[in-house]
């Protein structure tokens, strides 16, 4: 007997029940369902190595190879409750793409001349792009916000998986 799956708990203790990757949350409306706490970190931990700096692709790859993932988990937790979650992962997530970006410039003259491209002020461009910050922190920064911005991540085929959860919830509460 699998003594992890087998055993007798509250079905609102918030980190000990678990089935089928659910939980059962409970709120000032009532009960209700959301993702386990180890389903999200499992899903968040594969989306890290999905847009993993390392892979040598180009960004459109990853984007399509974490859509294709995104979409697969989105249609089995959308029942749950989990749009903050999502519009936090939203979040993380460009600026990772963000990143993965910026590290493929690689080269400072690079990075200054894409910067140019997307409207950023000479100076501006220069000192960014010549800057030895980390990836991340630069990911973040005002400038590759103002410059990669949403808009234009949709452009180059990022999937805005908030909306599509949305959607969902309002297809399942119809149906």
């Amino acid at each position: 007997m699998n003594t992890q799956k087998s055993k007798v708990v509250s079905v609102v203790a918030r980190k000990h029940f678990k089935f089928l990757g659910f939980a059962l949350g409970k709120n000032g409306n009532g009960v209700h369902i959301r993702a386990h706490g180890q389903s999200l970190a499992k899903a968040k931990k594969k989306l890290k190595e999905l847009t993993s700096r390392s892979q040598g692709r180009n960004v459109r790859q990853v984007m399509e190879k974490v859509k294709i993932y995104i979409r697969g988990w989105l249609g089995y937790f959308y029942v749950a409750d989990i749009k903050r979650i999502l519009q936090s992962w939203n979040e993380w997530l460009r600026r990772r793409l963000r990143m993965y970006i910026w590290k493929q410039w690689k080269e400072p003259k690079t990075k200054v001349q894409n910067l140019r491209k997307l409207g950023i002020p000479e100076w501006q461009a220069y000192q960014w792009g010549n800057s030895r910050l980390g990836y991340w922190r630069v990911a973040g920064s005002p400038v590759l916000s103002r410059s990669i911005t949403n808009k234009k991540l949709v452009q180059a085929g990022y999937y805005d998986f908030p909306a599509q959860y949305e959607h969902l919830r309002k297809l399942h509460l119809c149906g």
